[in-house]
């Protein structure tokens, strides 16, 4: 803030500061779109190769061999632009680097995950349960660019859209796992309560979605709505088992979850672009001129219909609830971590495979009556007992 010698700073230097605080944070927030649109290309086609390389596994090599080779390439080209878009980390705060960092890291294990998967040298679920690990990681980069934003209704736009990235994350995870089981011709107790947790999940994901958007958008949402097909594979898959017939049934949920899949991306960009527009329009209002000093000696009286108190009690409520929401939103990011440290836990010292690592972990919550964090924590608590 420039002041003049002499005297402090007067209204006019308070107001002239705020307006380039604010429009500086405005600009950051439309770069950031740019950032938020890297992300969903790259989860978007990194979910497509977890899609298709199960079906390669599950068919022993025999099906989507191009498809396999086509979302790899275009994994690349999308996983080069994420890198662009991201810039140099001086330009970030230290949460948002470690998040940056914990994605990239995982996504740094993308060649060997390939390496093996051409060679067909590991289970279905293990493939995708690493690929799941590197989308957790993507997408827990877009809750934490929402740090600096005191807009509510711009906090609502980055929660809706976080929301609609994991709802569709869930979806992804549904395909993949039901490609699984129908090339398979198999559906164990394990997946089908797996299948019916993403399938819970993604309800839960569009409910927080809907409630913070336009009702504009909303209409585009009833594209994605799972259909009478996807309806009867999922009674299929989570009461019977599917009848051997070289994955005719595999491609055919796999068509119509990526279906699903297609018009939830376009949601996306609908979403990026609605909130793009809100940042550009909170930016040109940044360029006014200070308010005009007031005519009377009662301020409130220039909002007769308006009334100071409510407006703001009404303004921290939405706020609130915004944290409250993208609090557990991390939360759940949190415990998706500890449960991960408490397999590798197991797999290192009990000598398990990832799947039984994490079956073992849900008998143990289960038996306990405990929630699988909370048996995560004591374990990884019970093997920093062992170090010396």
């Amino acid at each position: 803030m420039t002041i003049n010698t002499g005297r402090p700073p007067g209204a006019t230097e308070w107001y002239q500061q705020a307006r380039l605080l604010r429009k500086a944070q405005l600009c950051k927030l439309a770069q950031l779109g740019t950032l938020v649109s890297r992300i969903g290309h790259l989860a978007h086609m990194l979910q497509c190769e977890r899609g298709a390389s199960n079906i390669w596994l599950c068919s022993q090599g025999a099906l989507y061999a191009l498809e396999c080779k086509a979302s790899r390439a275009l994994v690349d080209d999308h996983l080069q632009a994420l890198h662009q878009a991201l810039g140099t980390p001086l330009m970030a705060s230290g949460a948002l680097c470690e998040r940056v960092a914990n994605a990239l890291q995982s996504l740094e294990q993308l060649p060997g995950l390939r390496e093996a998967i051409t060679d067909c040298a590991l289970p279905a679920t293990t493939a995708m349960e690493r690929y799941g690990r590197m989308l957790r990681n993507l997408l827990s980069i877009v809750p934490q660019l929402n740090d600096s934003i005191d807009d509510p209704q711009i906090a609502g736009r980055f929660v809706a859209l976080y929301s609609l990235m994991q709802g569709k994350e869930l979806v992804g995870q549904e395909r993949a796992l039901g490609a699984i089981g129908f090339t398979q011709g198999f559906f164990s107790d394990e997946m089908r309560q797996t299948l019916v947790d993403r399938i819970d999940g993604q309800q839960t994901c569009f409910e927080v979605f809907l409630s913070l958007t336009p009702a504009s958008l909303h209409n585009h949402f009833t594209l994605s709505v799972p259909g009478a097909e996807v309806e009867q594979l999922r009674r299929l898959a989570c009461t019977r088992q599917p009848a051997a017939d070289q994955g005719v049934l595999a491609l055919h949920w796999f068509s119509l979850q990526t279906e699903r899949l297609e018009h939830l991306r376009t949601l996306e960009e609908m979403l990026i672009d609605d909130l793009m527009l809100a940042v550009e329009s909170l930016i040109s209002r940044a360029d006014d001129e200070p308010p005009a000093e007031p005519q009377t000696d009662e301020p409130l009286a220039l909002y007769p219909q308006k009334p100071l108190l409510p407006l703001v009690r009404q303004q921290a409520q939405e706020i609130e609830q915004l944290s409250r929401q993208l609090a557990s939103m991390r939360d759940t990011l949190e415990e998706r971590k500890i449960i991960d440290k408490a397999k590798s836990v197991l797999m290192t010292h009990q000598q398990m495979s990832e799947e039984q690592a994490w079956c073992q972990l849900r008998k143990m919550a289960m038996d306990k009556n405990q929630r699988m964090v909370d048996i995560a924590r004591a374990l990884l608590t019970v093997k920093a007992l062992w170090q010396p």
